[in-house]
């Protein structure tokens, strides 16, 4: 099985876990799944107003630079410890 469809699986995973996490577990979830399918962030912060797209923004920006595939695998790594 490629990583490609590793991925593609635990985002599946990730919708049927078995409780809901926590609010940092989400976000990095979050920032993971973006850095894996689109790369680094790109765009202005969100203003300080806008608490929660700022977070994912802050979140993002903190994986710049780690590759798409080393994004995949931690991603597919959280969602199996969640599991």
């Amino acid at each position: 099985m490629s990583l490609k469809d590793q991925f593609d699986a635990a985002v599946a995973a990730s919708k049927q876990l078995p409780e809901r996490p926590d609010n940092m577990t989400l976000l990095k979830m979050y920032a993971l799944f973006k850095q894996a399918s689109a790369g680094d962030v790109e765009g202005d912060r969100p203003g300080f107003t806008d608490m929660v797209n700022r977070a994912k923004y802050d979140a993002w920006k903190g994986l710049e630079g780690t590759s798409q595939e080393e994004a995949m695998q931690q991603y597919i790594d959280l969602v199996e410890s969640l599991q």
